[in-house]
């Protein structure tokens, strides 16, 4: 009755740590540890724009910080706990982030003659510079007429783990010298957690080898070694390096070893399978069949999982479709949009710094339609539904009188109809979508945009109950992995229901209707989909402004 579990969630920008109870999901204790080198955590290079890199010692040393902070907080709420009932340990990363590793799987980066190399960091899940890769292994799996991008939406992106690897293959020697395989973050910290240094002994979560590996079971596990091979000798040698069968979340990467047993002060408890941090996100916000979960942050990812009715194996522009990513025994849906939060921040930081929360609240008093604008959500490339990374940034219709707020909400309203071209994809092909649920750091502070969604989805938005679904997801992995009871089981019981929820207010809904309309044009002409007349959108916005500014 007194079991808990530690919920370990590495973001873009700090570790979140939770220790949670089982029987009911109470939160004891949390703790949240920001990364201490390079911008918010994320290694740049000016002469690299699309260079995104982090430092494992600094995600390592955070880690400790962190979980110890949430287990002394545990232990000041609640004088009953103590140490020993902490059951398990869960864990999600931010991915695809993979990083290299020499033959006892430490981290390149963690030797002195690689210290300065940011090839032997890891390649953060937002470092585009493999965009070539990527097109050339999207071309070379067609021409092969192989079926490995079936279940990524027939496009491999530069966000993920093949397409890096080649990249660092051709343009750093040392490490591809050096490197005796490479390992997504969700795999390598747990088999650090557990003292693994040997890679027959890795547990590699089918969460990232599926939905950024090529990684099914459909045609064998990963794509063929003679196949890697064409691209480049090495990544053969590195996919030998990688274990033959997956694992699902919730099943035990090994045991906490001593060195980290004494550290934390925890017993020798199982580690769970690693994940992606949206997947965990999504378990952690009550994941169901017909429910989507919104996870709102830098980027968004949206997750939901199959039930009775068999999904697709392959959804063209929608990022994967993988069994057991989500939920154990169910099929995993993933899409998303490249950027959101990275958006709005692009923004606050043309003006200065200017305050996001207060940039909404003025936002807010303005109609739809009101500021004659229309933008296109592409800054960071487009990742669902046509995924193209080289695809950038619109804004149409601005005049000598638009202000920042104006922008700022023309691009929450193109974050919207972004996401409803996701979730009109979903629908064609026969993924049901009853429910929609949003969790993640912007869904617990914008009711604006939580609004803003609801209009233009024209359905509504619950809020997820735990401001820290990722690392409660986690934390119900860890219980399961340590035979507490199933993923969905704990889930159920452990989960909250939704805190509040957003529901569509028609006359907006209406005005949204027509500028979702202008947007597809923009969308389809501008993303290559199809040549679009676009002669009238300009007056058909000006149109709109102008019945704005007669109802006010």
């Amino acid at each position: 009755m007194d079991a808990c579990a530690l919920g370990l969630d590495f973001g873009t920008g700090s570790v979140r740590a939770v220790v949670v109870r089982v029987t009911d999901g109470r939160l004891l204790g949390a703790a949240v540890e920001p990364y201490t080198r390079g911008d918010g955590g994320v290694i740049t290079r000016p002469s690299e724009p699309h260079l995104a890199r982090q430092d494992p010692a600094d995600l390592m040393a955070c880690l400790e910080r962190c979980a110890l902070k949430a287990l002394a907080a545990a232990e000041r709420s609640d004088r009953a706990f103590r140490r020993d009932r902490v059951r398990g340990i869960g864990v999600d990363t931010t991915g695809s982030t993979p990083l290299p590793v020499d033959e006892s799987l430490q981290s390149l980066a963690l030797d002195p003659a690689f210290r300065d190399d940011p090839a032997a960091l890891a390649w953060l899940w937002k470092d585009h510079t493999a965009a070539a890769e990527a097109a050339e292994i999207t071309a070379a799996v067609r021409a092969a007429g192989r079926p490995w991008l079936t279940r990524c939406g027939g496009v491999y992106s530069p966000e993920w783990y093949w397409a890096k690897l080649l990249r660092a293959a051709r343009t750093s020697p040392a490490v591809t010298e050096a490197a005796a395989g490479w390992l997504e973050l969700c795999d390598w910290i747990p088999a650090v957690l557990c003292g693994v240094d040997e890679p027959a002994e890795v547990r590699i979560g089918v969460c990232a080898a599926g939905h950024k590996g090529m990684f099914a079971a459909d045609w064998g596990g990963w794509p063929e070694a003679g196949f890697l091979a064409s691209l480049h000798p090495r990544l053969a040698d590195w996919r030998r390096s990688l274990p033959a069968a997956v694992s699902s979340a919730g099943q035990a990467a090994g045991l906490l070893a001593p060195s980290w047993q004494s550290r934390f002060g925890l017993e020798a408890v199982p580690v769970s399978v690693g994940a992606l941090d949206a997947h965990l996100g999504a378990v952690g916000a009550g994941v169901r069949p017909g429910r989507l979960v919104k996870i709102l942050g830098t980027s968004t990812c949206d997750l939901s999982v199959g039930g009775e009715r068999p999904v697709p194996a392959g959804i063209p522009g929608i990022a994967g479709v993988v069994e057991g990513s989500v939920l154990p025994g169910r099929t995993g849906i993933e899409a998303g949009q490249a950027a959101v939060g990275d958006l709005f921040a692009w923004w606050s930081r043309l003006l200065g710094g200017t305050d996001l929360d207060r940039l909404g609240e003025e936002a807010a008093r303005l109609r739809p339609g009101e500021s004659g604008l229309l933008a296109l959500d592409w800054n960071n490339g487009n990742r669902n539904i046509l995924a193209d990374p080289e695809l950038t940034g619109l804004l149409l219709g601005q005049t000598l009188a638009t202000g920042p707020v104006e922008v700022f909400r023309a691009l929450v309203e193109a974050t919207a109809f972004g996401a409803r071209t996701i979730l009109e994809r979903l629908e064609e092909h026969a993924v049901p979508v009853r429910e929609l649920v949003a969790a993640g750091g912007i869904a617990g502070r914008s009711a604006f945009l939580l609004q803003v969604y609801a209009d233009v989805l024209g359905r509504p938005i619950a809020v997820a109950a735990s401001p820290e679904a990722c690392a409660l997801g986690a934390a119900i992995c860890g219980a399961a992995a340590a035979g507490l009871g199933g993923v969905e089981e704990l889930a159920a019981a452990m989960v909250p229901p939704p805190a509040r929820e957003f529901a569509p207010n028609p006359a907006a809904a209406a005005v949204y209707e027509r500028l979702y309309a202008l947007y597809r044009r923009l969308h389809d002409h501008f993303g290559g989909v199809a040549a679009v007349d676009l002669s009238t959108v300009m007056k058909e916005l000006l149109a709109l402004r102008r019945e704005a500014a007669g109802a006010a």
